[in-house]
C-alpha cells in the first residue's frame, strides 16, 4: 500500500514550489507541461489527492468556521478572533484557527487542509509573505469550487470576496492631524515596507494630513521598517533604527507609528536620548492593544475596532452559507476607527 503524500513532500521531493504543485494539480496553464506532466504523474504514483476536491460535494455541512491569522500573539487578531467566535456560536457554528505565521506555504497548507471537510468557509488576513509574493491562486480556486471567503484586515482587491477593514488612510490622518493641532512641526512616520497593504495605507494618509496642513514632506522623517522587525527576535534591530532616525531629525517633535510595537519603541528611544514624553515629543501609535493602555506613559493610539470586525465578518460569511443568491454579490464593510487620546499627546 502507498504512503498517503502531502502537497509539501510533492514539492520538497520535486524541488518546486507549494504554489507550482497546486497549480499542476490543476492544470493551471501558468505551469510549462512539463513541469504539469511530472507533478501529476508524481500525484497518481502516490494516490495523491487534493484536498479541496471534498469542496465540490454539494449539501456538505459542518457548521464549522476555518480562521486563518498570520500571528497569534497579537491583540488585534485575539479581539477579531473573539467577535468571530460570539457570532458564529449564536448561529450554532464551531471555529477552527489556523496559524500562517506570516508564511505563503503555511497558508496554502492550512487552507488545503482545513477544506478538506473540515468546514464551511474561511474568514483570513492574509500572509505577508503572500503579500510580497502576489500569489492568490489559492483564494481564488477555495472560492471558485464554492467555498466563500471572507477577508479581514490585510486584503486584496481584486479578489471576489466580501472584505471587513477600517480606514487606515482616514485613521492615519486623523492621527496626524491631531500631532500638528498639537504644536507638533517635524513629525515622523515608523511604517513597514510598502507591500504591506495596511502599512502603505496608513502612510498615505500620514502624507494627506501634511499636505491638507501645508507641510513639506521629509525623507529623512519616513522610516520604512523591514516588517519582520515586528517580532521579539529583532527588536534591538527595531530599537537601533529608530535611534538613527532621532539622531537624523533633531528636531523631531512627533511620531506616527503603524503599530503599537513601533509606537513604543519610539517612546523608549525618545527617553533614552533625554527627551520628555508628551512635552518633548508626542507619540501616536494604531491598534489600540495592552501595550497601549498599560506603556509609560500610556500610549495615545488609533482603535481598530477588532471585535466589531470579527462579528461583521462572521455575519457576511454565515450569510453567505444560509442564502443561496441567484446573482452574487460582495460588499466591502468599513469600520470606523477612534483615537483614544491617553497621556503620549498633549
Amino acid at each position: 500500500m502507498k504512503r498517503k503524500i502531502t502537497l509539501k513532500q510533492i514539492a520538497r521531493e520535486l524541488d518546486v514550489s507549494i504554489s507550482t504543485v497546486s497549480k499542476a494539480l490543476r492544470n493551471s496553464s501558468e505551469i510549462s507541461e512539463d513541469t504539469r506532466e511530472k507533478v501529476q504523474a508524481f500525484a497518481k504514483l502516490y494516490n495523491y489527492r487534493p484536498n479541496n476536491i471534498a469542496l465540490s460535494l454539494k449539501n456538505r455541512k459542518t457548521k464549522t468556521i476555518g480562521i486563518i491569522i498570520p500571528e497569534i500573539v497579537h491583540h488585534f487578531f485575539s479581539k477579531v478572533i473573539s467577535g468571530i467566535e460570539l457570532v458564529a456560536n449564536k448561529k450554532g457554528y464551531n471555529v477552527i484557527v489556523g496559524l500562517s505565521n506570516e508564511s505563503f506555504d503555511k497558508e496554502v497548507i492550512n487552507m488545503e487542509m482545513l477544506a478538506n471537510g473540515s468546514i464551511d468557509g474561511f474568514i483570513l488576513s492574509i500572509a505577508k509573505e503572500t503579500l510580497l509574493q502576489q500569489d492568490y491562486h489559492h483564494f481564488n480556486e477555495t472560492i471558485s469550487q464554492g467555498m466563500p471567503i471572507v477577508m479581514f484586515d490585510r486584503i486584496v482587491n481584486d479578489i471576489k470576496c466580501d472584505k471587513v477593514i477600517v480606514d487606515d488612510v482616514k485613521g492615519a490622518k486623523k492621527a496626524v492631524a491631531k500631532l500638528i493641532e498639537n504644536g507638533c512641526k517635524q513629525i515622523a512616520i515608523i511604517t513597514t515596507k510598502d507591500y504591506v497593504s495596511v502599512g502603505r495605507l496608513r502612510t498615505q494618509g500620514y502624507l494627506e494630513a501634511l499636505e491638507d496642513h501645508k507641510i513639506h514632506p521629509k525623507a529623512s522623517l519616513i522610516l520604512k521598517v523591514d516588517d519582520k522587525l515586528v517580532s521579539e527576535d529583532y527588536l534591538d534591530v527595531l530599537e537601533n533604527e529608530i535611534e538613527q532616525l532621532f539622531k537624523q531629525n533633531k528636531k523631531l517633535d512627533g511620531v506616527f507609528a503603524v503599530n503599537e510595537l513601533y509606537a513604543i519603541t519610539a517612546m523608549k528611544v525618545a527617553r533614552k536620548f533625554g527627551k520628555h514624553i508628551p512635552n518633548d515629543v508626542q507619540v501616536i501609535g494604531f491598534t489600540d492593544g495592552v501595550l497601549s493602555k498599560h506603556a509609560t506613559p500610556s500610549l495615545t493610539t488609533v482603535s481598530q475596532h477588532g471585535q466589531k470586525i470579527g462579528e461583521k465578518a462572521a455575519e457576511l460569511l454565515i450569510h453567505k452559507l444560509e442564502h443561496e443568491e441567484e446573482e452574487e454579490r460582495f460588499q466591502t464593510v468599513i469600520i470606523e476607527t477612534d483615537l483614544i487620546e491617553r497621556d503620549s499627546t498633549k
